[in-house]
């Protein structure tokens, strides 16, 4: 049977249970819970640090009304940045490589913050869609467009993550590939395409952690402009 290059993005079936439900809940399962015990081990005490450093570099700008969203955008920076560099493992499945995950991650929350900003200050969020200065014979097409723009925003979340993780899946089973055609045919240019295997896994790693953070970075941004 011929296999596709996308089948590896296939949600998988077993018994009629789809295994990205297993694929979503296992990871939190990984991660070490808190102790009553006055000092932490090494794994929590390097994860409490992370979560701090990340969690102020993102709120830092945002005003103090804004902050009781941090738990919210951390754990979830927490489970993309598992769902991601969990989908490197050999025979494993990458949720987040889905279009229609993403879309649902970037579309609740996307909405939930235009929301809050209609509902606290009215007249700032819908003065985004209009430029100061802007001239008056253009102001109905800026509108418009500011309008489009407002509205593309979960559309482009969801589809950065979906995109940038699927090519880098892409080129690492198209270099896989070639390295085992080659292997018994070409030995040495086998192993230049093996080191550029390593260099592409080596980069796709940071890829996927770079996009975990851009994702909830740009979530940062939009909140920042409606409290």
């Amino acid at each position: 049977m011929t296999l596709s290059l996308f089948d590896q993005f296939l949600s998988p079936v077993v018994c009629w249970i789809p295994l990205v439900a297993i694929a979503i809940m296992l990871p939190w399962i990984l991660f070490p819970s808190p102790t009553t015990r006055w000092v932490n081990n090494r794994n929590l005490t390097s994860q409490n640090w992370f979560l701090g450093q990340s969690t102020s570099q993102i709120f830092s700008p945002i005003n103090p009304s804004g902050h009781k969203w941090a738990i919210l955008l951390s754990s979830l920076l927490i489970f993309l940045t598992t769902m991601n560099t969990a989908g490197l493992l050999p025979y494993t499945f990458t949720p987040t490589s889905q279009l229609s995950i993403n879309m649902g991650f970037a579309g609740a929350l996307w909405m939930g913050i235009v929301i809050l900003g209609m509902r606290t200050q009215p007249t700032h969020s819908l003065g985004h869609l209009l430029p100061e200065g802007a001239p008056a014979l253009l102001t109905p097409v800026l509108v418009i467009i500011e309008t489009i723009s407002l509205f593309i925003r979960p559309i482009a979340l969801g589809v950065r993550l979906t995109a940038n993780l699927t090519a880098g899946h892409l080129l690492i089973q198209l270099t896989s590939t070639a390295t085992l055609a080659l292997l018994t045919i070409m030995p040495i240019t086998a192993i230049f395409t093996g080191v550029l295997l390593f260099l592409l896994a080596l980069l796709e790693a940071a890829v996927a952690l770079i996009q975990a953070y851009v994702f909830i970075l740009l979530l940062s941004l939009y909140l920042q402009e409606n409290v």
